[in-house]
């Protein structure tokens, strides 16, 4: 089989869909940016019966996110699933009239820059594949912007826009472009937003290769 990327992987939503993905066959690469982290998360899903490294990489690094790309190529095979959907920094979160040009560096660099030096890297994996999905997770300000929430707001349409041309013009070649959104906090217990019921919904979406955008619950939950 063939590998899966999580970029962004923690003990949450990561861990979950590491476990889902797992189970089909598929062994996962996980890049965050603490490599301890990362180790213990390997470590539990290796008990779990999943394949799974770690590689460190900081998403604002494109450089760093390509390297960490290319090691997980080198250490597990070609990728053929990519998912992007790294937590968004609390201090992006500032009211519209208060954010400056500044204040957005970081919000397009986390959530533009990232995501294209995350697809460029795995591209070539996937069109010699002849397959591939790529998902981009995303907040509800991807879709309605929130004023006290401009940075995260901004950057999620762009990232949105990205993803959306993606699917367009990688159809063609077999490859799935698809974005889960994801209304408020990720709750454990919840019936539609539970990190195991998350990890199914994007396999589902892997696999039924349906449409871009999916809403993981209504948007004023």
């Amino acid at each position: 089989m063939t590998t899966m990327a999580i970029i962004g992987a923690g003990p949450g939503l990561g861990a979950a869909v590491a476990r889902r993905f797992g189970r089909e066959g598929h062994d996962i690469a996980l890049i965050a940016r603490d490599q301890g982290r990362l180790d213990t998360l390997a470590g539990d899903l290796l008990r779990d019966g999943v394949t799974a490294r770690g590689f460190v990489a900081d998403v604002r690094d494109p450089d760093a996110l390509q390297a960490a790309l290319d090691a997980a190529h080198a250490t597990l095979g070609p990728i053929e699933i990519l998912q992007y959907s790294p937590v968004p920094h609390r201090d992006f979160m500032r009211p519209v009239l208060e954010t400056t040009p500044a204040d957005l560096v970081g919000p397009l660099a986390f959530s533009v820059h990232g995501p294209v030096a995350a697809v460029r890297q795995v591209l070539p994996d996937l069109r010699a594949l002849g397959r591939g999905t790529v998902l981009f997770v995303n907040g509800g300000t991807a879709v309605v912007p929130h004023p006290d929430r401009a940075g995260t707001s901004i950057a999620f349409a762009a990232e949105s826009a990205y993803g959306r041309l993606l699917h367009d013009t990688l159809a063609p070649e077999g490859i799935h472009v698809a974005q889960l959104i994801i209304p408020g906090a990720i709750v454990p217990g919840h019936h539609r937003k539970d990190p195991a019921v998350l990890a199914d919904t994007l396999w589902g979406i892997h696999r039924d290769r349906q449409g871009f955008r999916h809403f993981a619950d209504d948007l004023d939950s």
